[in-house]
């Protein structure tokens, strides 16, 4: 399997681009769906966080409090990290069997954190959907409502711009109108079709 990892800083318009390439038939693997997958009720990643926060990481259905489990860890950073430390193996785990089970021509990994986490390594090619971090910041306060010194901080937790561009095989623009998106898709789909059929996938075995 071809796999083509996409990704972006928060409000670049990674599910946008994401869903263009789903209308030609390629199957999306996207890393937020499967990290909030594994937070289900009676599950080992929710029952481990309830037994180091307690009922404050939880709603009253017992699902988990993500506006507060979120806020919670950009102010203390061991909990961020003690949090990264039980999710990560397990959402890499779902990554990889949803990866296998692919049957498109090509498969996309959707990952914001694609290069701080090294899923780099899993992907034959990189597109990065980029965007000024001014629209960043506006595209992301209007589609969460939340302030803009929280934007601030999840974007200084994730890899600079700069350092999402060098890890970049694929460069799309993002910063005008989802009209000129689809071009762009549609050449990378062209692209990555040849691609796929000339070139042994990153996890193939």
């Amino acid at each position: 399997m071809f796999i083509v990892g996409i990704t972006g800083g928060i409000g670049s318009g990674k599910s946008t681009v994401t869903r263009l390439f789903e209308k030609y038939g390629i199957t999306v693997v996207d890393a937020d769906v499967i990290a909030r997958g594994i937070m289900h009720v009676g599950g080992e990643a929710l029952t481990a966080i309830a037994q180091r926060f307690g009922n404050d990481a939880l709603q009253q259905n017992g699902e988990l409090n993500r506006a507060w489990l979120r806020e919670r860890v950009f102010s203390h950073p061991e909990d961020k990290a003690w949090l990264n430390q039980l999710t990560h193996p397990l959402i890499r785990q779902e990554l990889l069997a949803a990866l296998h089970r692919a049957q498109s021509p090509y498969v996309i990994l959707s990952a914001p954190l694609l290069v701080e986490n090294g899923l780099t390594a899993l992907c034959d090619r990189v597109a990065v959907v980029d965007v000024s971090p001014a629209l960043q910041r506006e595209r992301t306060q209007r589609r969460d409502s939340v302030p803009l010194e929280q934007v601030n901080a999840i974007m200084a937790a994730q890899a600079s711009r700069a350092d999402r561009l060098a890890a970049a095989h694929d460069i799309i623009d993002n910063n005008t109108t989802e009209q000129n998106l689809i071009p762009q898709v549609e050449r990378l789909h062209e692209l990555y079709l040849h691609l796929a059929q000339s070139t042994p996938s990153m996890i193939e075995s």
